[in-house]
């Protein structure tokens, strides 16, 4: 049976209010970084109806990837932000996607997202984190960031939190646990870590600052 936009739209509805609903609809999210964080993020927002999310990856579906991202083996060798897209489009046909296969630098963030209402942070190094982090809240001191620092390992799924750091910075995660100290990287705990993150957007996005 094909699905129209307003049997889409009310099944959300009935689900999160329509009130809600409405501004989830009406909203723009910028996911940067596409892995075992940023697809989880990505899907659950669409799932959630996100009106638009601006997906941004420079990296391919490897094999290594499937163990913990929105991806499938038919995907291999496809840039990550093509398949996401692709993917997204099963899920929910009526999210408007805007995905780009490049590399965020500090040349680039003030253009990259002056049209996306928040920005989540989802990459995997560092450096890369905290060059977005700091990029983005200088370009955009009004424009919400949710990040992420620590997911790895099998330490227990309740150590991982939300936390505000600053009026408009949360970071999602235990804070603690780093893929570079030998940790592996498991599903089911990147997917606790998104899962806050996406629950931080949407708590946003609905109004609510506080984690």
């Amino acid at each position: 049976m094909a699905l129209d936009r307003e049997t889409f739209r009310a099944a959300l509805a009935e689900r999160h209010g329509a009130a809600r609903q409405a501004k989830f609809e009406a909203a723009s999210v910028a996911v940067c970084g596409l892995g075992g964080l940023g697809s989880n993020v990505a899907v659950a927002l669409a799932r959630a109806g996100v009106g638009r999310l601006h997906l941004i990856d420079f990296d391919r579906v490897e094999p290594s990837n499937l163990n913990r991202q929105q991806y499938f083996a038919s995907q291999i060798g496809l840039p990550k932000a093509e398949a996401m897209q692709t993917n997204i489009a099963a899920i929910n046909p009526f999210c408007e996607v805007a995905a780009e296969t490049l590399r965020v630098t500090p040349d680039n963030i003030a253009a990259l997202f002056k049209n996306d209402d928040m920005i989540c942070e989802a990459f995997d190094r560092a450096e890369e984190k905290a060059m977005l982090v700091s990029g983005a809240m200088a370009a955009f001191p009004e424009k919400p960031v949710v990040a992420a620092s620590g997911m790895a390992g099998l330490a227990s799924a309740n150590a991982i939190s939300t936390v505000r750091v600053s009026r408009r910075l949360y970071v999602c995660g235990d804070g603690v646990a780093d893929v570079a100290d030998g940790h592996g990287l498991y599903g089911a705990r990147v997917l606790a870590c998104a899962a806050h993150q996406a629950t931080a957007i949407l708590r946003l996005i609905d109004g609510e600052t506080e984690p």
